[in-house]
C-alpha cells in the first residue's frame, strides 16, 4: 500500500464520520489514524529486516539499549527497563534467553552487592554493529519521502506528543 492510499483511507474514514455524526469532531482521528498505519508500516518492514539478521526487534532493543550506554555495556535491569521499549512484563525472559544465547551475561552489581548488571557480551555487541547500519538504512529508506527539513519538523512534533 502506498503513502497515498494510506491518506485516501483516512481520508475515506473521515469522510464516512463527517456524513454520520456530522455534529462529531472527528479531526483528531486524520493525525492518530495516520500515525497508527504508519507506525503498522514502520514496525513490519524492521521486522523484516531483523528476520533477515535472525533476530527480532525486542532482542535488537535489548541489545542495542546496552551498546548505546557505552563501556562497560551494562546497565541494572531496572535500568535496561527504563531505557530500552522491552516491557518489565517481558524483560526477565527476554534476557534467560539473550543469556542462553550468548548475548548477554547478569553480572554482580559492583555497587550493589545484592543486584545484577545485564552486560552486553562480546558477540551480542558485533551482532548489534553488524544489524545497525542496515537498521538505519531501513528507516531512512522509510523516510527519504521527506526532506531534512521535514523530517526534523516531525521529529519536533512527536517529541512534543512523546511524554
Amino acid at each position: 500500500m502506498t503513502r497515498s492510499e494510506a491518506q485516501d483511507h483516512v481520508a475515506g474514514v473521515l469522510e464516512q464520520w463527517a456524513r454520520e455524526r456530522p455534529d462529531v469532531d472527528v479531526s483528531p482521528m486524520a493525525v492518530i489514524g495516520r500515525l497508527s498505519r504508519v507506525a503498522r508500516r514502520i514496525e513490519v518492514r524492521l521486522s523484516e529486516n531483523f528476520a533477515a539478521h535472525g533476530i527480532d526487534a525486542p532482542t535488537f532493543d535489548v541489545l542495542a539499549t546496552l551498546r548505546r550506554s557505552g563501556d562497560p555495556y551494562s546497565l541494572s535491569p531496572k535500568d535496561l527497563v527504563g531505557t530500552s521499549m522491552v516491557t518489565s512484563s517481558a524483560i526477565a525472559q527476554r534476557l534467560n534467553k539473550l543469556e542462553a544465547d550468548g548475548l548477554i551475561e547478569r553480572i554482580a552489581n559492583q555497587h550493589d552487592g545484592r543486584g545484577k548488571l545485564v552486560h552486553l557480551t562480546d558477540t551480542g555487541r558485533e551482532i548489534v554493529d553488524s544489524i545497525l547500519p542496515d537498521h538505519v538504512a531501513v528507516e531512512r529508506e522509510f523516510l527519504k519521502v521527506l526532506t531534512t527539513e521535514q523530517q526534523n519538523t516531525l521529529a519536533a512534533l512527536l517529541a512534543s506528543l512523546d511524554h
